[in-house]
C-alpha cells in the first residue's frame, strides 16, 4: 500500500504553527486559572502522573497529542508525504509505544537506582520508543517532534519561573513529598527541563504517530486501497 509521494511538501513551521498556539493559550489559560484560584476541579494545583485523573487533564496541552497527530497526518498525507504503507507506520509506532510501556513498567521499577537517577532511565527508554515511529512514517515523526518542542518548550519556561517564585501551582510541584524537595537549579533540571523536553515530547510523537497512523489506514481502507 503505497501513497503518492510526488506534490509540494508542507512547511513543517506552518503546519505547526496553529497547534503550537493552541497549546501555548491552553498551557496560558491553565496556569491562570490556577493562580487566581479557579475551580480546583478543573485547575488543579495537584501535579498528576502519565494517567489522567478526574477532569483537569482536559485544560492541559498531554491529550492534545491525539487530535494534532491526526490533523498532521491528514494534512501531510493531502500534500503526498503520506507513509508508504500505513501498515508499517501503525506498526512502528505501536512497537514504540510497547518498548516506552516495556521499560517504564517492567523494567525501571526493578533497576537497582533511586531517585532522581532513575529518572534518566525512564527518558531513556521513552526516547528510544518515540524513534521508532521514524521507521514508519518519518514526515509524521518529524512534524510531531517539531510541534512537541513548539508545545513544550513554554511549559518548561513557565516551570522554571513557577519554581523560582514557588507559585503554588502543579507547574512547581506543590506539596509533592521530601526527595521532590530540591535547589533551584536541580529541581528545576530533573523535574521540569529534561523530563519536558524528552519525555513528553516524545510522548508527544509517540501518541501522536499511532492516532496519526490509525486514522490514515483507516481511511485507505474505506477507500478500498489495496
Amino acid at each position: 500500500m503505497t501513497e503518492n509521494v510526488s506534490g509540494g511538501r508542507p512547511d513543517t513551521l506552518r503546519l505547526i504553527i496553529l497547534p503550537a498556539l493552541i497549546s501555548l493559550g491552553v498551557t496560558v489559560l491553565r496556569l491562570t486559572g490556577e493562580l487566581k484560584g479557579w475551580s480546583q476541579e478543573w485547575f488543579s494545583t495537584e501535579t498528576g502522573g502519565v494517567v489522567p485523573g478526574g477532569v483537569s487533564w482536559i485544560i492541559g496541552i498531554t491529550w492534545l497529542a491525539l487530535p494534532f497527530g491526526v490533523y498532521f497526518a491528514l494534512k501531510l498525507a493531502a500534500a503526498g508525504q503520506g507513509p508508504r504503507r500505513t501498515g508499517k507506520a501503525v506498526g512502528y509506532s505501536l512497537l514504540g509505544l510497547l518498548i516506552a510501556l516495556g521499560g517504564l513498567f517492567l523494567l525501571v521499577p526493578h533497576l537497582p537506582v533511586g531517585f532522581p537517577k532513575i529518572l534518566i532511565f525512564v527518558w531513556l527508554f521513552m526516547a528510544v520508543g518515540a524513534i521508532a515511529p521514524l521507521l514508519g512514517w518519518p514526515a509524521l515523526f518529524k512534524t510531531l517532534l517539531a510541534y512537541g518542542l513548539a508545545s513544550r518548550i513554554p511549559v518548561a519556561l513557565v516551570m522554571f519561573f513557577a519554581m523560582r517564585g514557588n507559585w503554588g501551582t502543579h507547574y512547581d510541584y506543590m506539596g509533592m513529598p521530601p526527595e521532590f524537595q530540591m535547589s533551584l537549579l536541580p529541581k528545576y533540571l530533573w523535574l521540569a527541563f529534561f523530563p519536558q523536553l524528552i519525555f513528553w515530547v516524545a510522548f508527544t510523537i509517540l501518541m501522536g504517530s499511532l492516532a496519526g497512523s490509525i486514522v490514515i489506514a483507516l481511511r485507505r481502507v474505506r477507500a478500498g486501497e489495496a
